[in-house]
Formats: structure tokens, C-alpha cells, sequence
């Protein structure tokens, strides 16, 4: 690698460096704004991935791997989620305003478009990097109907930071507790059928959107913010209602 490679190469993982070092102190927020929305309405109910229980928009995957949730003829507004399954933010944000996402897209106010792509890469980010990877291969490999179970379920077993995880088994087992039972879906995560279409979804993020860092969500290709917006479950509905508006 020449100097100039080592040096992007360098800005790259000192970006991702940052980005695991700040989470600690984003989840505290986060932790924070659960226990507000669990005081305020007075029954204490989770509010984790897999907690909604109200209709769900109809999937469909694009041929890039995104996957799109959406009632049919709704074209705008476009909410993009860029997300990696190791990120332990996004773990946070999908606790906090998953449900409403879900809720706004069943209602045909919104169409969802999920990103899942591999943030962390290259062995300084080990064991973070291989987690990733497989996570985001699996979930490619997910039956599109069963995609928002399977999404949810990935981020209620994330491993800790710096512990390996995410193992071709367990993402296997989750599956069939979610309801896959599609005879492929077991090869397709331990033969990683879907790493290259990881790698497309990875560059496409990191290069042609200029994602260093996740969870990153636009609403109408306008980032949105994450302390104000993805971490308050009514800003980003009154963000998303607005959007819908204009």
C-alpha cells in the first residue's frame, strides 16, 4: 500500500476508533430517554426491537440488497437507515424509535428503506469487524417477509464490544425462532452466500453516500440528527409528518 493508502486507511479506522469510543457515552443517553418514556407512561412495557405489535408495511428487497418497507404507492417521504448490526447506537436507536418507524410506515406516512452494511472492517477493528459481516450476511439471507422479525432479533443478541458473536449457529437458530424455514437460509449464512452483496451494499455507504459512521438516517436525503432526532421517538415522527407535508 503506497502513502497515500495508508494514510486514508488510517483517517478510516481513526473514524471507527471514534465511533465505538462515543457510543458509551450515546447509549447512556439513550438508556436515559428509555427510562423518561417508560416513566411517562406509566407501565414500565419495554421498549426494544420487537416490541411493536401493530400491522406492518409490506416488505420487498431491491436488487442492491436494501429492503424496503412500505404500503403500496407510497413514494415519499423516504426515510434511508444505514446501519450495521454490530453498532451498539444503533441497537439504541432501534429501542427507542423502531416501533415508531414501523408504526409510520404501516400507516402509509413514510417509506422506509434499510441500509444493512459492514462499518467495521479491517483486523484493528477484530473481533468488531467479523460480527459485523456476518450479521449484515444473514441478513441478507433472511426471507424479505421475515425481515423485521430477523432484524430486531439480531440486534436483542449484539454482542458486546470486543467479544466475538454472531456465530453462523446462533444466526441459524434465530432464524428458525422467527419463523424462517426456507431450506436455503441455513447454507446461505454459513457459506456467506451474500458477502459480496455485503461488500456492494458497504461501498455504495461508504463511498457513494459518505457514511462513516452509524447509525446514519436521512429523511428526504437530508441527514437527520442523531441526539435530537433518532434518539426521541416524537421529534422523529414530527420530523417524518413534516417531511410528508412539504
Amino acid at each position: 500500500m503506497d502513502r497515500a493508502g495508508r494514510t486514508a486507511e488510517g483517517r478510516r479506522r481513526q473514524r471507527v476508533l471514534l465511533a465505538v469510543l462515543g457510543a458509551v457515552a450515546v447509549i447512556a443517553v439513550a438508556v436515559a430517554v428509555v427510562v423518561a418514556l417508560r416513566g411517562r407512561d406509566g407501565r414500565g412495557e419495554s421498549t426494544g426491537p420487537g416490541t411493536y405489535r401493530g400491522p406492518l408495511a409490506p416488505a420487498s428487497r431491491t436488487p442492491d440488497g436494501a429492503t424496503v418497507m412500505t404500503r403500496a404507492g407510497v413514494t415519499r417521504p423516504v426515510l434511508e437507515i444505514f446501519e450495521d448490526f454490530q453498532c451498539p447506537v444503533c441497537r439504541a436507536m432501534e429501542h427507542i424509535v423502531g416501533p415508531t418507524i414501523k408504526k409510520l410506515a404501516a400507516e402509509g406516512r413514510v417509506r422506509v428503506v434499510y441500509w444493512p452494511f459492514q462499518l467495521f472492517r479491517g483486523p484493528a477493528s477484530e473481533p468488531l469487524a467479523s460480527n459485523s459481516r456476518r450479521a449484515a450476511n444473514a441478513a441478507l439471507c433472511a426471507p424479505v417477509d421475515r425481515w423485521p422479525a430477523y432484524h430486531d432479533t439480531l440486534y436483542a443478541h449484539q454482542p458486546e464490544e470486543g467479544v466475538a458473536g454472531f456465530e453462523p449457529a446462533q444466526l441459524v437458530a434465530w432464524g428458525r425462532e422467527t419463523g424462517i424455514t426456507d431450506a436455503g437460509f441455513a447454507a446461505c449464512v454459513e457459506k456467506m452466500h451474500k458477502a459480496a452483496q455485503v461488500d456492494v451494499m458497504t461501498r455504495y455507504a461508504t463511498r457513494t453516500r459518505k457514511v462513516d459512521a452509524t447509525p446514519t438516517v436521512f429523511l428526504n436525503g437530508r441527514a437527520l440528527d442523531l441526539q435530537a432526532q433518532l434518539l426521541d421517538a416524537g421529534a422523529l415522527e414530527r420530523a417524518v409528518l413534516d417531511a410528508g407535508r412539504g
